[in-house]
């Protein structure tokens, strides 16, 4: 009885080291697999195309005539609305697919996309963007290029535009391989049927820690600012210095899920 009791024993303990084992190899397996998952993950990319399809602004609004007699003192009001020069807008739409290619282009197969996701961005930053660095921007990131940008007006410089100080409220989203948390990044929404809203169209501001970023999440195919169908619409500033009459190129990166 004894011996076998032992060899009862013996046998529990080896299935436990078995299973320990067992446990600590899939534990393993698991990290490796999340591992190549972080690793692999892709960066956002220039898309393949990009066609312009309208680029257009406010007409002049021609003068008021005000005729009074001499001799009278005349009381009236005044109101404008002006075109404001310190920002620029980027509306459009998104098609792609994913695919399978060489490194000259060859496709071997690719997948349609019925309904697209992902974010589109921007930046002024003609080089490499660190995407792995990529995160929400902040009060002195926003102050830094609002003084690259000449943004100096009260009323509609960077900074308050997208305002640091004031939590956003936007869904969470993924940059690459660096995942941002649901309302932690200073946020605007661009309008729908030319009316404010806070639902749709969600523009965050974004940093490497050197170059800020714009990011807007796709929609698909919902109603924009002027009533038509829109994926995107987002903001950017431009430079805001008196007496600039040129204009500053951003650079375009698309991330579709």
């Amino acid at each position: 009885m004894e011996i076998e009791k032992k060899f009862k024993q013996n046998i529990e303990k080896r299935n436990l080291k078995i299973f320990v084992n067992g446990s600590l190899i899939l534990i393993v397996i698991t990290m490796i697999f999340l591992s190549l998952n972080f690793l692999f993950a892709a960066n956002p990319s220039g898309s393949d195309t990009l066609t312009s399809v309208t680029n257009e602004t406010k007409s002049a609004v021609g003068t008021k005539m005000f005729n009074v007699s001499g001799g009278y003192l005349s009381t009236f009001n005044l109101s404008s609305t002006v075109q404001n020069s310190r920002w620029k807008a980027f509306i459009g739409n998104v098609t792609g697919s994913f695919t399978l290619d060489d490194s000259t282009g060859a496709t071997i197969y690719d997948w349609s996309i019925a309904t697209i996701t992902g974010r589109v961005y921007a930046t002024r930053q003609s080089g490499a963007i660190t995407w792995a660095s990529v995160n929400c921007s902040n009060a002195t990131y926003l102050n830094t290029e609002a003084s690259l940008m000449y943004h100096n007006n009260v009323n509609d410089q960077l900074n308050k535009t997208f305002n640091a100080s004031a939590s956003g409220t936007h869904d969470s989203l993924w940059v690459g391989s660096v995942f941002i948390p649901a309302n932690t990044c200073p946020t605007i929404n661009t309008y729908v049927n030319d009316v404010a809203q806070d639902s749709s169209f969600e523009e965050m501001a974004l940093s490497d820690g050197v170059n800020t970023v714009y990011a807007t999440i796709m929609e698909e195919d919902i109603t924009g600012y002027d009533g038509s169908k829109y994926d995107f619409q987002m903001i950017v500033p431009e430079n805001g210095s008196s007496g600039f009459s040129s204009s500053t190129a951003y650079y375009t990166y698309i991330e579709i899920d």
